[in-house]
């Protein structure tokens, strides 16, 4: 799969996500998204954290000869989930894509210190 082909099935189920917050859009008793939205925040934000820690345990497997194919499907459920984030947050895939497009040919330490400058500089004001 391309990488072309990769932000259009991103954007995709963005899309999917949009129609299921809307109102009529999505059933909570039918859609897990629209009962995740419904839910609010915290729902979400709790799944993040679970399928993070997933993904953690999924890779340690895989150092220790364990399947791969567990580390992609823990991988897809943490980035499903982040989705549903960014759809409730008014974002999408295309916001995450171009902030590591803006990224892209900087040094990850730089860009780090980077931030660090600047929220310094925020709480000073």
């Amino acid at each position: 799969m391309t990488f072309q082909n990769s932000s259009d099935a991103l954007a995709r189920l963005a899309a999917v996500m949009e129609s299921r917050k809307r109102c009529n859009g999505g059933d909570p008793a039918t859609s897990y998204v629209a009962r995740l939205l419904a839910k609010g925040p915290d729902a979400f934000l709790k799944k993040i954290g679970e399928e993070a820690t997933e993904v953690v345990m999924a890779a340690k497997d895989t150092d220790h000869g364990g399947d791969k194919a567990k580390l992609v499907g823990e991988v897809a459920d943490l980035w499903f989930h982040c989705m549903v984030a960014l759809a409730h947050y008014e974002l999408s895939p295309a916001d995450v894509l171009a902030e590591l497009e803006r990224r892209e040919g900087t040094s990850g330490i730089e860009e780090k210190a980077m931030r660090k400058v600047l929220s310094r500089e925020g709480e000073k004001k």
